[in-house]
């Protein structure tokens, strides 16, 4: 079993509260990362500089007109002073008023972009530092403003130093979502080469993939992604590089997975393409991570943050598998234990995040539909028990699981033998009792196929007074539920008028 390690970051703003910075910086990115669970979200990062609150006394933040004025004049004259005067203004940009203040006077982006070229390495870094807390701005002037600097920023993504790469990445990503023209110029100065190459070059660098994964998300979620940039990621080698990144081994980082695993997401999310994912093997490396994943969860290790990286696999999972047909489905995947993973998952999340259970049994039902292996699996690795076990819960959970039943069902007469013999009948008939009417059109459907597998269940059903329950709702409100219970009645004759009402020792075992 493989171990989780985190990339971590070097964050403080004075000696004493470095760890406090750390934590609050962690929390900050896990509540973004979450958001995404329910929508896509473009959102920002601030790479904290270890140095804060190390700086000369005199050289104190400012944040009025007068002080970056003066600064700016300080910088364009000073000599070796230059250096000091840039980190108090990056400290000064991290007010947004300083921000617009800044942009507005003369020269000043080009003033950034002349010590980021120059030969004083100090300064290039500070100069990184100050357009990086630009790129924080939440105006949406300061992007564009930003335009001379960026690709000089694309070019130092292949230079030597992982810090200065990180600044450089971060600072593209929060740029990319604020203007059409920062990520039109982006995409014409070949941002998406430019990042296969630093993940490439950097592969063992995961703090650099992390970022990388991060600015390509960001790219991603943009309005155009679908029209304009999908297409380039797909032709670059971008998504081999991606895949690599989700590799479970003795070294995996969760920063980077977690990166990585919500580009894909966004990739598939497209509907369009995705034959070019599953030839990549997109299909066969997030089921071999999520066997992986499902593994260390049943063994009680949920460590904090590992949902985030559960979540965007079971999307493209389910996404990818909505894509395949059975043939494909099959050739793909031959590992059986995913549905084991599957179910460990569901088991595992159902009480604390109910959303990622119900994103299990998704996945589940979309391996299900085409595939009778895994129909079969489900019963003989003994699955079916859990998932019953699971129909009390709400939230989309049931009905989810309910399609995942219907589908095994569906199959073979032979597995309906035997979801009747581990139970599922009796459990139909205490879903029939829930409000839900989603739940009890589909217990309707799973009974109607069951009822038709043999005239032991049908006695079964009619000794649990199944028929008697199924009646009630001959006189619901819900036009759909009137008419499954009608026709479930009267196709196997256990309407009352019917002789095999009466005597249901008369049914024919034949009923497909």
């Amino acid at each position: 079993m493989w171990r989780l390690s985190r990339v971590r970051h070097k964050a403080a703003r004075a000696g004493n509260s470095l760890e406090e910075f750390r934590l609050k910086r962690q929390k900050h990115e896990t509540a973004l990362r979450q958001a995404r669970r329910d929508k896509q979200l473009v959102s920002k990062r601030l790479l904290l500089n270890e140095e804060d609150g190390q700086q000369d006394a005199h050289m104190d933040t400012c944040s009025d007109d007068k002080d970056i004025v003066g600064l700016l004049h300080k910088l364009q004259l000073s000599g070796p002073e230059k250096e000091a005067y840039l980190k108090t203004l990056s400290k000064s940009l991290h007010d947004p008023l300083a921000q617009l203040v800044f942009i507005k006077q003369e020269n000043s982006i080009h003033m950034l972009v002349s010590l980021l070229t120059g030969s004083n390495t100090r300064c290039r870094l500070q100069s990184v530092r100050c357009l990086h807390e630009l790129s924080q701005s939440p105006h949406p002037s300061v992007a564009p403003a930003c335009l001379p600097a960026t690709p000089y920023l694309l070019t130092y993504l292949s230079g030597q130093s992982t810090r200065f790469t990180e600044l450089c990445l971060y600072t593209l990503g929060n740029l990319c979502p604020d203007s059409d023209i920062v990520r039109k110029k982006l995409l014409a100065q070949g941002i998406i080469p430019a990042l296969a190459t630093c993940i490439e070059n950097q592969s063992h660098n995961m703090a650099v993939v992390e970022a990388a994964g991060f600015t390509l998300s960001q790219l991603l979620q943009t309005t155009e992604a679908s029209e304009k940039i999908i297409t380039l990621v797909l032709a670059s080698n971008l998504p081999s590089h991606l895949l690599a990144v989700l590799t479970p081994n003795q070294n995996f980082s969760l920063g980077p997975a977690i990166e990585c695993a919500w580009c894909l997401h966004y990739l598939t999310c497209s509907g369009e393409n995705n034959q070019a994912l599953l030839d990549c093997g997109a299909l066969l490396q997030c089921s071999k991570l999520l066997v992986s994943l499902g593994g260390t969860v049943a063994q009680g290790n949920k460590d904090d943050g590992l949902e985030l990286l559960v979540c965007p696999l079971l999307r493209c999972m389910g996404n990818l598998l909505s894509c395949c047909t059975s043939t494909e489905t099959n050739a793909c995947l031959s590992d059986i234990g995913l549905e084991a993973a599957l179910c460990a998952l569901l088991q595992a999340y159902v009480h604390s995040r109910p959303y990622l259970a119900r994103e299990s049994a998704w996945v589940l039902n979309n391996l299900t539909a085409q595939s009778n292996l895994f129909c079969s699996a489900l019963i003989t690795l003994n699955l079916v028990p859990r998932l019953i076990q699971l129909l009390p819960f709400s939230q989309g959970i049931n009905t989810m699981i309910l399609r995942v039943l219907a589908n095994v069902a569906h199959k073979k007469k032979e597995f309906c033998i035997k979801l009747a013999e581990i139970g599922l009948l009796s459990s139909l008939l205490a879903t029939l009792k829930m409000a839900d009417q989603d739940v009890i059109t589909l217990s309707l459907e799973i009974l109607f196929i069951l009822l038709s597998s043999g005239s032991h269940v049908i006695k079964d059903f009619v000794s649990q007074g199944g028929i008697s329950l199924v009646e009630t709702f001959l006189y619901s409100s819900e036009e759909n539920v009137r008419r499954r219970a009608s026709y479930l009645l009267d196709h196997h004759h256990l309407s009352p008028s019917s002789p095999r009402f009466v005597n249901s020792s008369l049914c024919s075992s034949n009923y497909l």
